[in-house]
């Protein structure tokens, strides 16, 4: 059986399974898959059709290879033109980081025919502001630069999903960088005014938030409880 012939049968599996999309832009009004919505399905009905797929990285190209395992020498490419992100509060590092997951991403949805909403259809002809008047006046660093403090732009209507993954994006990063709960206190009062303005245009976005929050929260005192018993 041609790898051919085995990526097709792996993509028609994969249609008979319910999959749930997690993410949704709720001012374009349109749901959409995340990785990991798909990707550990993705994996295990590869594995039973003798097929591996591996993502590389180049300057200028990311290229997503589907090879046959038992005949490695049959490949195909799926290709996708490099490109940047510039998270603010972020190194260069997370930023690649960034850019890498989305274009994985885009990878496996093109290799297995994964329907998407067309967002930019979604967001055409949406009423816009004649004139967007920022609503939040962009933080400015407070205590140590560039510690825990999202430093993000005014909040614009126009530009409401970019922001909202900014915001969303950055304080998942910052988390990572939280050593202890009293962190993770800092990180919430130092950007309340960003919250607060999430909560107000996008709840379920707010709720993602605090769940991040909650979440590292919790593996911080339980790593505390284990080190005071041991």
């Amino acid at each position: 059986m041609s790898v051919y012939k085995k990526l097709q049968e792996a993509r028609i599996a994969l249609q008979a399974i319910p999959l749930k999309k997690s993410g949704r832009n709720k001012f374009a009004g349109y749901e959409y898959f995340e990785l990991g919505d798909f990707l550990p399905t993705i994996q295990e009905i590869c594995l039973h059709r003798g097929l591996c797929g591996s993502v590389t990285f180049y300057t200028d190209i990311a290229i997503l290879t589907i090879t046959d395992v038992d005949k490695p020498e049959d490949k195909i490419e799926f290709k996708c033109p490099m490109s940047t992100a510039a998270l603010k509060g972020c190194h260069e590092v997370q930023n690649l980081g960034a850019v890498q997951t989305y274009l994985r991403r885009y990878l496996w949805t093109n290799a297995f025919e994964i329907v998407e909403h067309d967002a930019l259809d979604a967001t055409m002809g949406k009423d816009e502001p004649k004139k967007a008047e920022p609503t939040v006046e962009s933080p400015r660093i407070v205590g140590k630069p560039g510690w825990l403090q999202i430093d993000a732009p005014a909040y614009i209507e126009s530009d409401a999903i970019s922001w909202l993954n900014l915001i969303y994006d950055s304080t998942n990063t910052f988390l990572q960088m939280c050593n202890n709960v009293d962190d993770i206190m800092q990180l919430f009062q130092k950007n309340k005014v960003l919250f607060d303005k999430v909560k107000e245009v996008d709840p379920e976005t707010y709720v993602k938030l605090t769940g991040l929050l909650t979440e590292r929260k919790t593996k911080l005192e339980k790593e505390i409880q284990d080190g005071i018993k041991s």
